[in-house]
């Protein structure tokens, strides 16, 4: 198995990746820098997007993480576990879990730009003023949505900002899209709706612009991206997964538990 380490920049995390390279080659596996059959980020969750993106989502790639951070939702190897992870490993005593991103395309007068996301996407009026879409779903219109903004989470971002607006943590093995409102205006001229929505994979979910909103700020998975004259915003589940391994004992309950409640 061909394995190449994401650490990041923090030097404990260096160390980390300095042992688990040294421990990886005495048991037979090989270090790369490029096409690995599988990928470890070493840090926290930022370091685990980062991989990905830094992959391109490949999914031809196995992708792992080990916590180096604080929450690490998304890395499940503790420092301290390095060797019983190594020996999973060789012996394939693990599973690979499927899954879902967003595929994004932003649509202004003059070009047409694509993302692809593994946690969220946020839309906000790029001045961070009131912003007003016009939302549909499947070309079906749902609402003219008036408020600070919108977020778009994946079932894996479900527990990241997502959560924090007070919206649904999503199980994994559910590949569904989020709609969470941020701050919706709802009065007697604007009816929006508060509630965050759940919406099945195969949907796609629009959002255009309207009224004095024309430049849009778009943060995927974190990143600040800013567009004038925005026709409209598209984003929906990717048909593409990535493959996380999951060593057997993983349980997403017991995630939750550990993670939000200890």
């Amino acid at each position: 198995m061909k394995i190449k380490l994401f650490p990041n920049k923090n030097s404990d995390s260096l160390f980390i990746a300095d042992i688990l390279k040294s421990e990886l080659k005495s048991n037979g596996f090989e270090i790369v820098d490029e096409n690995p059959d599988l990928a470890v980020a070493i840090g926290g969750d930022g370091s685990f997007l980062h991989m990905v993106a830094e992959n391109d989502f490949n999914t031809d790639i196995n992708y792992i993480g080990v916590n180096n951070g604080t929450l690490g939702f998304l890395q499940e190897i503790k420092p301290t576990e390095l060797s019983s992870f190594i020996d999973n490993l060789k012996h394939d005593k693990y599973r690979i879990e499927k899954v879902s991103f967003e595929n994004i395309k932003v649509v202004t007068k003059d070009e047409v730009y694509y993302f692809k996301c593994l946690n969220e996407a946020v839309v906000r009026d790029m001045n961070l003023s009131t912003v007003y879409l016009d939302v549909t779903i499947n070309n079906t219109y749902l609402e003219k949505f008036v408020g600070d903004g919108l977020l778009i989470a994946t079932q894996v971002g479900s527990t990241a900002y997502n959560k924090n607006l007070g919206a649904a943590i999503i199980y994994d093995g559910i590949h569904s899209l989020q709609l969470t409102p941020i701050a919706p205006i709802n009065n007697n001229v604007y009816h929006t709706i508060i509630n965050s929505i759940l919406i099945p994979q195969n949907r796609k979910i629009k959002l255009t612009p309207s009224n004095r909103t024309t430049d849009i700020l778009l943060l995927v998975d974190g990143v600040n991206h800013s567009f004038r004259n925005v026709l409209y915003v598209e984003i929906e589940n990717s048909t593409d997964l990535l493959n996380c391994i999951r060593m057997n004992d993983y349980d997403y309950t017991n995630i939750i538990n550990d993670k939000f409640l200890h």
